[in-house]
């Protein structure tokens, strides 16, 4: 359902309140974009019209200082996974990681310097730049989906971690290079969070950094009145229009934060066409991502077209254009980053 002309005209209203508590507090650092979740954000940088989010995210801090291994004695730990069960270093020194959930994993808990190797994306950009630079410069094992098991041997790793085919490729033939877990499709991004970081030995500390993830989304729901809004989620692949269903890694992060849906979205993510726009593409503010240049160019189409033009989140210009490697993916790290997505743009508009 799209959102109704007076919510519209709710928002219209307390952007014009905050504008002019914004110039009576200048000196306090109102105009300060970081200031304040309260405080409109304004963006200068767009993609057809839609304000691009995160542009200039800090990664500096995106990895923290690492965590300690589960107390106990022993230099292995048992591990129960998807393919079977495996000792694993109770420290591990060398991680091989098969998946970007994986590396994700190994950055929420301070490991990412133990990466020892890593597939990679397609693109130009070889690993998701909200992980920070550094890593890029982590040796690649092939391109994601098809590791190498070659270039895995020769990094000599003490720890292996992936998904269950076909991304990790065979279970017996890497388990013969070194110590492997695999997790299974289907489980939360939570689960998988908590399965990769069991292979690392490092569960208490995976408990720790989820409570401090969840304890900052549910302080930032009240923080920007989340309950208020209803945010549209749409992801562009060269040839669809995809609504992004309760089941997607980003559905789940606005739902920790409290951020409603509107109700065509309130379901399993599926396929629109620019007639659906009206009736299943509306909300209060539109997050787009493109899926490659490719999707990208389809979505400018569509962004520029008449029915999309005609939307109450176009018009009163509250359409962002995020990343896709973190709004499409999963982890612990990519949640963080979209709660910062969240504070600079939710009670936000564009404003070029």
């Amino acid at each position: 359902m799209p959102v109704s002309a007076r919510v519209r005209t709710r928002f219209r209203r307390t952007t014009a309140a905050v504008a002019l508590l914004c110039t009576a507090a200048f000196a306090a650092g109102c105009a300060d974009k970081h200031d304040d979740a309260s405080t409109i954000i304004r963006t200068t940088t767009n993609i057809a019209g839609a304000g691009v989010v995160g542009a200039d995210r800090d990664t500096a801090t995106a990895c923290p200082l690492p965590s300690a291994p589960d107390a106990g004695s022993g230099a292995t730990r048992t591990v129960t996974h998807t393919a079977g069960v495996t000792q694993v270093p109770a420290d591990p020194q060398r991680i091989v990681v098969l998946t970007t959930s994986a590396l994700d994993a190994a950055c929420a808990l301070g490991l990412w310097e133990r990466v020892a190797g890593a597939v990679t994306l397609d693109g130009d950009r070889t690993q998701p730049m909200y992980l920070g630079y550094g890593v890029v410069k982590v040796p690649s094992v092939g391109p994601i989906g098809q590791p190498d098991p070659a270039r895995i041997a020769e990094l000599k790793p003490d720890l292996i971690l992936g998904d269950i085919a076909p991304a990790a490729g065979d279970y017996d033939a890497l388990s013969k290079i070194a110590p492997t877990v695999l997790i299974g499709a289907g489980g939360s991004w939570q689960s998988d969070f908590a399965a990769y970081s069991a292979g690392m030995n490092r569960n208490d500390a995976a408990e720790t950094a989820m409570q401090s993830y969840l304890t900052e989304a549910h302080d930032l729901g009240p923080a920007l009145n989340a309950g208020q809004s209803q945010a549209s989620v749409l992801r562009f692949t060269p040839d669809t229009i995809q609504i992004q269903g309760t089941e997607t890694f980003a559905a789940q992060v606005l739902s920790d934060v409290g951020v409603q849906r509107p109700t065509a979205q309130r379901g399993p993510s599926s396929d629109i066409t620019e007639s659906d726009l009206a009736t299943k593409a509306e909300g209060d503010v539109i997050y787009v991502m493109f899926a490659g240049p490719e999707g990208e160019d389809h979505g400018k189409k569509v962004l520029r077209s008449d029915q999309f033009e005609e939307l109450g989140a176009a018009t009163d210009k509250r359409v962002f254009a995020v990343d896709d490697k973190i709004w499409h993916t999963t982890g612990l790290t990519a949640a963080r980053a979209i709660l910062t997505d969240l504070r600079n743009s939710l009670n936000g508009y564009v404003t070029d």
